[in-house]
């Protein structure tokens, strides 16, 4: 397979939508997510993301990207007032339901009952859970970082709640993704199951790598 070659003025040069689509390619697989929220009124609204991002385990703080809101983000908006809002794998039951969500309805109407995906509540937490997600995280908002150079914005969480089929979870607290059926995606639209190759041992610079699972 021969090697092609683009430098900065070459990506710059190329038409929008396929450089969008590069870009958005290159990154390699990604979190897939459907984010639930509230607003003030009652109103639900569920979104996809792909840019979930760890930043620490203890406390639990996840992260995740928003476009610059320069149109409405009602993602955004609502984690903002309310401070709440849940993460839900996607699976293969439900991918085709949440690439659905990234259409831009208006505010009146939710993703929810527009795609077809059941709200759950739990716990009186006051954010949506998509009901057939076998992972879901409910999550309080911490910090808004603006990112100047191109009007992103960061949005960092701490966990509260986390539910997850029992048999998923390992007893070092490894947590199978492909037990539960999670996908994962590249680029903008298109989503992929997974294969594990090998689990492997904490790394140790007196030890060779061992393949755990």
């Amino acid at each position: 397979m021969g090697q092609a070659y683009f430098n900065l003025e070459t990506v710059l040069g190329l038409e929008q939508r396929y450089r969008a689509t590069l870009i958005n390619s290159i990154t390699g697989f990604k979190s897939l997510c459907l984010i639930g929220t509230k607003d003030l009124n009652g109103q639900s609204n569920l979104a996809v993301f792909s840019s979930l991002i760890h930043l620490g385990s203890n406390p639990p703080y996840l992260g995740f990207i928003v476009r610059p809101d320069s149109v409405d983000r009602h993602t955004l908006e609502n984690i903002l007032t309310t401070k709440y809002y849940t993460i839900n794998h996607v699976n293969e039951e439900n991918y085709l339901q949440a690439h659905q969500t990234s259409a831009r309805y208006p505010k009146s109407i939710s993703e929810f009952e527009a795609t077809g995906l059941i709200e759950s509540y739990k716990s009186d937490f006051p954010a949506p859970y998509v009901a057939n997600s076998q992972i879901q995280m409910g999550l309080e908002f911490k910090e808004r970082m603006d990112i100047k150079l191109n009007g992103t914005i960061l949005i960092i969480g701490i966990i509260q709640h986390l539910y997850f089929p029992e048999a998923c979870i390992k007893a070092d607290g490894f947590m199978d993704l492909e037990l539960a059926n999670t996908i994962t995606c590249s680029g903008l639209d298109s989503y992929h199951q997974t294969k594990r190759i090998g689990r492997l041992s904490y790394a140790k610079p007196d030890q060779p790598v061992k393949i755990l699972l």
